[in-house]
């Protein structure tokens, strides 16, 4: 509930008051002068009651002037209490009084609730405004737009969309998607929960390109949104000649860049899919180091995509014009960690090549070199790699020619680098010329909003390379993945996406098809899960029934009383009452 609805924030904490011992004259002639009907009856701060002018003027003529007002003191009045919403004020005054003493803190009288009713009035204006702007631009939007609930049925649809279906936006609100939209996948992206993003469509005998977007909320799928694109093909054609005109720079030919043994995959920061907050964080902090030529550390688990930002950050950078060497450090021997990195010299060694050999520097010169795993890199090794990095040179083994380079240098791992500086297993000096621009690369259990993009683009992938037709996904399989710790990551999740990919037969990966000991831990954490959410349902229902017997007993069975020290109606409290069979009060 937003802030501004709370009592506290409109009372009127210095609420006029008089003593229980006050006699009725002098409380008659405070309510008169201050042009004021009611007022509370406090003793030590504490509320005893009401009195109304009406009460004492009635009073003063039986009972005399000289009574104390404590003998016709009203203790029914309306109460609230900190945290009660102004929407619940139905009764002026009403009393705010704190639950537990009975100290009052403030009053709410016509004065406050029609401040507050004219803020609302104000709050709903604006409201209304927006609303009115939001249809605007829904209805002015060039592209097709339309929402539907869980159900299928349109909630939204704009003027655009109206035309290309040919049906009016009246006819179409409250209708089934499928009964209005031609050939529309809605209802398939509502069962998968997998967004469908530049599909091609026919529609009306027109060629669209169109997203299909479902609507999460609470785990769960509420709606979808469908998004008419471009028309045709030739509109798509014109869009990418624009943004070649934007960068004349980018040419086809470079997308070949190439490597030591075969041609690099290029990688750009928009194909690392995913638009989570720690996602966006860490291509934000790598689009600015790839205008540097500083020294990247990428740090992260196994198989969040290391790599991927490697290349990214490479063909972002001055040194894209040059080759992208990958060097995995883990993954050569010790005995041949130095040869492969610096190269060797003709007969350097029985075996070697005759004419010599140029190290992973050399090939890297006026490119970048990726040093994957550097936290397994031998601690010998660590001291000629910090020369390299200092002189910008190499010599080849078995040759004393030095070798001038220039490269771009990005390293990554998945150790905690610093802790191996403590225990002497990672030499401080290397480490800070590597530390320079560190980035950290989320795992995809903190990034969980970015599985449905990610399985949309691995399905796709995998129906073009195995040429059996598209599948999707179950929305049961999605609800598993979520709830899954991906120790493995996004490699983990490309596999398993394979895997049930390969090895359904139909169209439509189910629940049923995941590994029987998957849907066993599914099944448990499931069923833990709402054992856990029905514990505290009976814990909360059964403090709610001892504080309402409490507060009866307080109040000597007076439910008109119990409901306002509650902060209930009468009518809740009586089906409560029913509820807990405690209608012996």
């Amino acid at each position: 509930m937003k802030e501004d609805f709370f009592v506290e924030q409109w009372m009127d904490t210095k609420a006029l008051s008089i003593s229980p011992s006050t006699p009725l004259e002098v409380a008659f002639t405070t309510l008169c002068n201050h042009a004021i009907t009611t007022i509370p009856v406090v003793a030590e701060g504490c509320m005893q009651g009401v009195v109304s002018s009406y009460d004492l003027w009635k009073y003063i003529k039986i009972k005399g002037q000289k009574e104390l007002v404590a003998s016709i003191m009203n203790k029914h009045y309306a109460t609230a209490f900190i945290g009660s919403s102004m929407h619940d004020i139905y009764q002026t005054p009403a009393y705010v009084i704190d639950g537990n003493t009975e100290e009052l803190l403030g009053q709410i009288t016509a004065k406050e609730l029609l401040a507050f009713q004219k803020y609302m009035h104000h709050e709903l204006t604006q409201i209304d405004n927006l609303m009115h702007w939001y249809e605007l631009i829904f209805d002015t939007a060039y592209e097709g737009l339309t929402v539907v609930d869980d159900q299928g049925v349109i909630q939204l649809f704009n003027q655009a969309y109206s035309r290309y279906v040919g049906v009016a936006k009246e006819e179409a609100l409250g209708k089934k998607a499928d009964d209005i939209i031609e050939n529309t996948r809605l209802p398939v992206v509502l069962k998968t929960g997998i967004p469908e993003r530049s599909q091609a469509h026919r529609l009306q005998g027109q060629n669209l390109v169109v997203h299909r977007i479902p609507i999460w909320k609470d785990n769960k799928i509420i709606g979808a949104a469908g998004i008419l694109v471009y028309e045709g093909v030739s509109e798509i054609y014109e869009v990418i000649q624009k943004m070649d005109q934007l960068d004349k720079n980018t040419r086809v030919e470079n997308a070949t860049t190439v490597l030591e043994s075969s041609t690099l995959e290029v990688v750009k920061f928009e194909n690392i899919l995913g638009d989570s907050k720690a996602l966006t964080e860490a291509k934000k902090m790598a689009r600015k180091a790839a205008d540097s030529s500083a020294a990247v550390l990428l740090t992260g688990e196994s198989g969040v995509g290391k790599e991927q930002f490697a290349k990214a950050i490479h063909d972002a950078s001055a040194a894209k014009n040059g080759r992208f060497i990958s060097v995995n450090c883990a993954a050569i021997p010790d005995g041949l960690m130095e040869s492969e990195l610096f190269g060797y010299a003709k007969g350097a060694f029985t075996g070697a090549h005759r004419d010599g050999k140029p190290g992973k520097f050399e090939l890297a010169h006026d490119g970048t070199i990726f040093l994957d795993e550097i936290g397994d890199m031998p601690f010998n090794m660590q001291a000629k790699i910090l020369r390299v990095l200092q002189e910008k040179k190499v010599e080849r083994v078995g040759d004393r020619k030095a070798i001038g380079v220039n490269f771009r240098l990005i390293t990554a791992t998945n150790k905690n680098l610093q802790q191996m500086v403590k225990d002497g297993e990672f030499r401080e000096d290397l480490y800070y010329r590597l530390y320079v621009i560190p980035i950290d690369i989320p795992p995809l259990r903190e990034r969980l909003e970015d599985l449905p993009t990610l399985i949309a683009y691995q399905l796709q992938q995998l129906a073009k390379r195995y040429k059996q037709g598209e599948k999707t996904f179950d929305q049961h399989v999605l609800q598993w993945m979520k709830q899954h710790h991906w120790p493995g990551n996004v490699r983990e999740l490309m596999n398993i996406i394979e895997r049930l990919y390969v090895l359904t037969d139909g169209h439509q990966i189910t629940f049923d098809h995941l590994p029987a000991s998957v849907k066993k831990t599914f099944l448990q954490t499931d069923y833990q899960y709402n054992h856990l959410k029905n514990e505290l349902i009976e814990e909360v229902t059964k403090q709610e029934e001892e504080m309402i017997a409490q507060t009866l007993k307080q109040v000597q069975g007076n439910k008109t009383k119990a409901a306002e020290k509650l902060g209930m109606s009468r009518a809740t409290l009586y089906n409560k009452l029913a509820r807990y069979k405690l209608n012996n009060f």
